[in-house]
């Protein structure tokens, strides 16, 4: 099988495109055959192993584990001996490992049944930004209906389907936003859409109550200027200041100025599970969350790819298809 390979760590020019060994999967696995594959910042900093604490875990030298990509939908191919609710030919999505292949495994408890009004590329778009989005409204956000909730980076990845999350929660959403996406964002639901260039929403006079940052372009007093008293920060995304620590260094100092404010200041990292896989799945199904897909691109484009995500202009998802 073609998959893409990383053996040195690098700009996208370092991704190859090589034919490897179809994988096999384990007891509790699925082998999936990729239909649609979609990119997120977590596969250019793994191929770039910055921030350097990254390489803690990918290796120092030299990634350890040649493959990129978790986001993943397509059908299973073959079942491992202890895997019961999924068979060969059922159409799934979820997380997996080397998902920019035209296999990959992934663990049976982190893919569900892909909707039959969804297809694959819009599926594959799903699991870490939506996920993301979920968790840190509903887990660490709190949301409440009729909150005002902001979304700082609303068409990107994760802000479109936070959007729509929010307004399925009951909440009054803001994005903020560049102007060619206004209107887009608007018809994801937002109920006030921000042009950042115009308008610098922390000096706005406007208060909210939960404030999801994914940008990480504005200070952290002044973003608790632009929250109400007792309103939470979520912090999904954090400025890049140099390749040793990264976003690290935002993570702190909301860690630290958590302690001494009412305000609900929290970095997050999502966890993937497979109940919340399912309840989008289930908004999927019922038409109240769409994916938005930017661009498409082939397996073998996957460097090109990478390298126009990561200009940070990509409005919603980037897909690979095999």
């Amino acid at each position: 099988m073609k998959a893409i390979r990383c053996d040195r760590y690098g700009p996208p020019d370092v991704l190859r495109l090589e034919e490897v060994a179809k994988p096999t999967p384990k007891d509790s696995q699925v082998l999936i055959r990729v239909r649609a594959a979609s990119l997120n910042p977590l596969d250019w900093h793994f191929m770039r192993g910055t921030p350097y604490l990254v390489r803690a875990m990918t290796g120092w030298r030299k990634p350890k584990v040649g493959h990129l990509g978790v986001d993943v939908a397509g059908t299973v191919e073959a079942v491992g001996k202890d895997v019961t609710q999924f068979k060969p030919g059922d159409e799934v999505f979820g997380a997996g490992n080397g998902a920019l292949a035209e296999y990959a495994c992934a663990a049976a408890h982190l893919v569900v049944v892909k909707p039959a009004n969804v297809t694959f590329e819009q599926a594959a778009a799903v699991p870490i930004a939506a996920i993301t989005a979920l968790q840190a409204l509903r887990d660490k956000g709190r949301i409440q209906p009729g909150q005002k909730v902001l979304i700082n980076g609303a068409a990107g990845g994760v802000g479109t389907f936070a959007v729509q999350i929010a307004k399925h929660f009951g909440a009054e959403a803001t994005g903020v936003c560049g102007s060619r996406n206004m209107e887009m964002v608007r018809s994801l639901g937002a109920n006030h859409v921000v042009d950042y260039a115009q308008e610098d929403f922390t000096r706005s006079g406007r208060r909210y109550d939960l404030i999801v940052d994914s940008v990480g372009n504005h200070s952290l007093s002044d973003l608790r200027r632009a929250m109400t008293a007792k309103g939470a920060l979520v912090m999904v995304g954090g400025s890049e200041r140099g390749h040793l620590f990264g976003p690290l260094i935002d993570v702190v100092k909301v860690m630290v100025a958590s302690w001494f404010v009412k305000q609900r200041l929290l970095p997050f990292l999502a966890r993937m599970n497979q109940a919340d896989l399912i309840v989008m799945q289930e908004l999927l199904e019922e038409g109240k969350v769409r994916a938005v897909i930017d661009r498409t691109y082939p397996l073998s484009e996957v460097p090109e790819a990478i390298r126009y995500l990561e200009e940070g202009h990509a409005r919603g998802k980037v897909i690979i298809t095999t």
